[in-house]
């Protein structure tokens, strides 16, 4: 495949790069991404997926747009109160990017359609808001032998990963946090607090780590850092990483092997 020239052109200084180069950015124009949540992670996280070029996006969420996510989710206006986040989040694409091809999904990842939603994805990034769809997309992404970005945060506390647990060796998200988390209990931004900027910090962080996946065998930059959790404090300002290591007894992954 060989870009037209006016793709050349906006792609430009990521041709440069010799760690991402024209192969590497048509791995990007071709891959597909799922993005489970288009609030305060997703917001940012789509921002620079669709500035990558990346050729197909799948947007899901089941909420609408509210005045308080304004301060955060930096695609949405005013103008979009009320609206759907995962309808407003693909106009918001069709805006900045006519070529790229954006599909809303609107609506909870569930048992019955976790499957098909991720469908054919190169990457899933899950930035929503609770551990039983965190799990769940998890364990679908290891049943459908797919990549999962992970990011989460609390507070000034942020984590981003990539897991492949359908992979021989690899760790998935259920090896991380085990199965007590199967429930509708995270904390939440409204009690808790939330800064913009460290939101922004998370997300963009979690665009980087897609890209990384799609970039393998692809472009020097496409090293996934499988089960390598990185571990972001916006108030030190410091970041640590950790191995999340494959647990033989995961319910998740360990039985794909």
């Amino acid at each position: 495949m060989t870009l037209p020239p006016d793709r050349l052109d906006r792609f430009a200084r990521h041709i440069v790069l010799p760690e991402v180069g024209g192969a590497g950015q048509v791995a990007l124009t071709q891959a597909h991404v799922v993005l489970i949540g288009c609030g305060g992670i997703g917001s940012p996280a789509l921002q620079y997926l669709a500035a990558a070029g990346i050729g197909r996006l799948t947007l899901v969420d089941d909420d609408v747009v509210d005045a308080s996510n304004l301060q955060r989710q930096t695609i949405y206006t005013p103008a979009d109160i009320g609206r759907s986040k995962a309808e407003a989040a693909a106009d918001w694409v069709r805006r900045f990017d006519p070529v790229l091809d954006a599909r809303a999904v609107v609506g909870r990842v569930r048992g019955d359609n976790a499957a098909r939603v991720i469908e054919g994805a190169t990457v899933v990034v899950d930035g929503c808001d609770n551990f039983a769809t965190r799990l769940l997309v998890s364990d679908t992404c290891v049943q459908q032998g797919i990549a999962l970005t992970t990011a989460a945060i609390g507070r000034f506390q942020g984590q981003v990963a990539n897991f492949a647990g359908h992979l021989a060796g690899e760790s998935c998200y259920r090896c991380f946090v085990g199965d007590a988390f199967d429930a509708e209990d995270c904390d939440t931004c409204a009690a808790d607090g939330v800064l913009g900027a460290m939101v922004g910090m998370v997300g963009t962080f979690a665009a980087m780590a897609a890209m990384r996946v799609i970039l393998q065998g692809h472009a020097a930059l496409g090293d996934p850092q499988w089960g390598k959790l990185h571990l972001l404090d916006g108030l030190a300002p410091s970041l640590r990483t950790m191995r999340i290591v494959k647990d033989g007894e995961c319910r998740g992954c360990s039985r794909t092997h």
